[in-house]
């Protein structure tokens, strides 16, 4: 049985639509609170659920209807204010917090907003645990229960964030480094520039006013072309670009060129394969991952393991198999040492401290990963018809697969978080590559489209 509102990443869609709004953020509150209080007293102290969100114009309203939802299932709430996601999580795990919640819509845009869920340690919930949490959204909440007042506020989370960060590198390593970086708009835009201020670096910044309504609005991980050529105008030696909510990072090299995720992890994971440092040679990606990081990591010592899309399933098989590092293309970077999710800022961290420690600029080192030849898209569906019911479609991935041999793959999925159909194709062939994905977009687009 799948989630009906829960996707890859939380709850996810247009604020004011049928999903994301206040009574439904209510619902979700009272659900929440309904199962964590499963097998408990009805009464006796509660240590109080924590509440974080991103800089959207609606963020506020939204985490004003869960408390609410939350108060009416017997549960007090404390506001984390603007902070980036790791640092809900993080919060989570080191206060024994029962549950915390992210106000986000993450990458997408403004004009969206959602909910992730942290549980105990700062694990996002499985999949289980959400299907539990729908199986209590009650239909409505009793017309009796008041709005509660706003959440007390709790800085010091974000203060022991940004501490535990600067704790990373050395005090003053990067002094007369000039960096270029990108917050989007979003909740790093305090953070991150603080903890790069505190090693010493001399920083350019790129979506650092936020106004509500400009998150992820031509900047951040989702739009590196500012960063890139914001670092070849000031000659910068790094650039690093978050997501809006910070679990993201996407990086560029002092030539102007942007790395994602796949990138980033194969220089985390063979520099920590050369060291005899990375936990049971082992790095943790997905299904979207290009499969040239699977030979760079083989080739320096190590082994790659595959898991579903979303940063949650390589989260869950890193724990099962004691790997510590893992990550996706998207730029969700998990040292499951330090964070118990994805964190872009640790993320650009880790990289400028294998450059620090190589003296290699990041331009070299991107060169340890030769990607294999892939092509993708994204399709905007309005519904998300079963994949099984579309018989062209099938039939062209068959074509595809067939005409690309054991070399090549094909991955066909709905995205968790946005109402897209994602191709991609894999191959030894650029030419059989671009040809297989345009057959596979008009088969999608004849079925889907109209």
């Amino acid at each position: 049985m799948n989630c009906v509102y829960f996707g890859t990443d939380g709850v996810r869609g247009p604020y004011g639509g049928p999903v994301v709004n206040e009574r439904f953020a209510a619902r979700l509150g009272a659900a929440a609170g309904l199962w964590l209080s499963r097998g408990l007293p009805s009464s006796g102290n509660r240590p109080p659920i924590t509440i974080g969100r991103d800089t959207r114009v609606s963020g506020a309203a939204l985490e004003r209807a869960l408390a609410t939802g939350l108060a009416s299932a017997g549960w007090r709430t404390v506001s984390l204010g603007i902070l980036p996601t790791p640092a809900v999580a993080c919060g989570v795990r080191d206060s024994g917090a029962p549950l915390g919640i992210v106000v986000t819509a993450s990458h997408n845009p403004a004009g969206d907003n959602g909910f992730k869920l942290f549980g105990p340690g700062g694990r996002k919930l499985t999949e289980a645990q959400e299907l539990e949490i729908e199986a209590l959204l009650p239909a409505d909440l009793p017309e009796y229960i008041p709005p509660v007042d706003p959440p007390a506020y709790a800085g010091e989370v974000l203060g022991a964030y940004i501490t535990a960060a600067t704790r990373l590198l050395p005090v003053g390593s990067l002094e007369g480094w000039d960096l270029v970086l990108d917050t989007a708009n979003g909740a790093t835009c305090l953070s991150s520039p603080a903890v790069f201020r505190c090693f010493g670096a001399s920083m350019i910044g790129i979506g650092d006013f936020p106004d509500g309504r400009n998150i992820n609005a031509g900047v951040g991980s989702e739009h590196p072309g500012k960063l890139a050529a914001r670092v070849l105008a000031a000659g910068a030696r790094i650039g690093i670009a978050h997501d809006g909510d910070g679990d993201r990072c996407v990086l560029c090299d002092e030539r102007g060129v942007v790395l994602d995720g796949d990138e980033i992890l194969t220089i985390l994971a063979t520099h920590a394969l050369a060291g005899d440092r990375l936990a049971g040679n082992t790095l943790v990606v997905t299904v979207h991952s290009n499969g040239g990081v699977d030979a760079a990591v083989a080739a320096a010592g190590g082994r790659v393991l595959r898991t579903a899309v979303g940063d949650r399933h390589v989260a869950e098989r890193m724990a099962a198999t004691g790997a510590t590092l893992g990550g996706e293309s998207s730029g969700h970077v998990i040292f499951s040492e330090i964070s118990p999710t994805g964190d872009g800022l640790v993320a650009a961290l880790k990289v400028v401290e294998v450059m620090l420690e190589t003296g290699q600029p990041l331009s070299e080192l991107r060169r340890r990963l030769r990607k294999f030849p892939q092509a993708s898209a994204a399709i905007a569906v309005h519904e998300k018809k079963p994949l099984e019911s579309l018989p062209g479609l099938a039939a062209a991935i068959r074509s595809v697969e067939s005409a690309l041999g054991t070399g090549g793959r094909v991955l066909v999925r709905y995205s968790g978080t946005e109402s897209k159909l994602r191709l991609l194709v894999e191959g030894s062939d650029e030419a059989a590559v671009r040809a297989g994905l345009a057959r596979l977009e008009a088969a999608a687009r004849a079925e889907l489209v109209t």
